[in-house]
């Protein structure tokens, strides 16, 4: 087995043609406390991937590890430059489809995103269910956020196809433009 990433909570391991997430004990937490957000945090994230076409198959899960299928493919952050505006439609598709499930991802950006024969959503570790038009629209908030950090030659660009995919209600449209309008004023006060 190789260590193929690292985050705050996990670390991710390829082993032949699977992917091993496995969150990581916290030292400065609580023992009690510790394992109890590691399992209900791995329990939660499988159960989301469990239910999402466009991410990894889960093979398997236990307290504290999921065991998922490896995804061939490149990051959508390593090829956005070159091809990534002809993905972003096809990216807000997916990303209504999962609202719609009642599936927040937590973490939208390019990283998360493996382009293969299809588009995949990977990195679930701050997903919840929710079915609240706030929820949606943060999480996509979110996401137009990364791409004006990261990919800010091609941001507004992007933006309007993934938002075209979406194809957001007039609910979510008021709501998206709400959750807008606090973060700008928020950085007005600073």
């Amino acid at each position: 087995m190789k260590i193929i990433g690292r985050g705050a909570e996990a670390v991710l391991y390829l082993d032949k043609e699977r992917v091993i997430k496995d969150r990581v004990k916290k030292n400065y937490r609580l023992k009690e406390l510790d394992e109890s957000l590691r399992k209900v945090r791995t329990k939660r994230e499988a159960k989301l991937l469990s239910k999402i076409d466009n991410a990894p198959k889960i093979l398997g899960f236990d307290s504290f590890k999921i065991e998922m299928e490896y995804i061939k493919g490149e990051l959508l952050r390593d090829i956005f430059d070159k091809k990534g505006l002809k993905y972003c439609e096809e990216v807000g598709k997916i990303i209504r489809k999962i609202h719609d499930m009642g599936i927040i991802h937590g973490d939208l950006t390019t990283s998360n995103i493996i382009v293969n024969k299809k588009i995949y959503f990977i990195d679930f570790g701050l997903s919840f269910f929710s079915d609240k038009v706030e929820d949606k629209a943060v999480d996509l908030h979110l996401l137009k956020q990364a791409l004006m950090s990261k990919h800010y030659k091609k941001w507004r660009e992007a933006f309007d196809l993934v938002w075209k995919g979406y194809n957001p209600n007039k609910e979510f449209i008021n709501r998206f433009y709400k959750v807008e309008s606090r973060g700008r004023y928020k950085r007005k006060k600073k």
